[in-house]
């Protein structure tokens, strides 16, 4: 079952479904290991989006 989730999550990786520490995750590996697997299989490992300050959903207007 290990290997099945470190295939899915490196097809979900490719496909840039999932940011890395998510795939890393996935594949219950660390970030680094999982890095690790990407250059061994030759997937490019793609620079990371910060996320700090960035607000992805709206607060709802008040009803007042």
């Amino acid at each position: 079952m290990h290997s099945h989730a470190l295939t899915q999550a490196l097809t979900l990786y490719r496909s840039e479904t999932l940011t890395l520490s998510q795939a890393a995750s996935r594949a219950g590996r660390t970030e680094e290991e999982f890095a690790a697997v990407l250059h061994q299989y030759g997937i490019e490992q793609r620079p990371e989006t910060p996320t700090v300050g960035v607000q992805t959903e709206r607060p709802a207007p008040r009803a007042d």
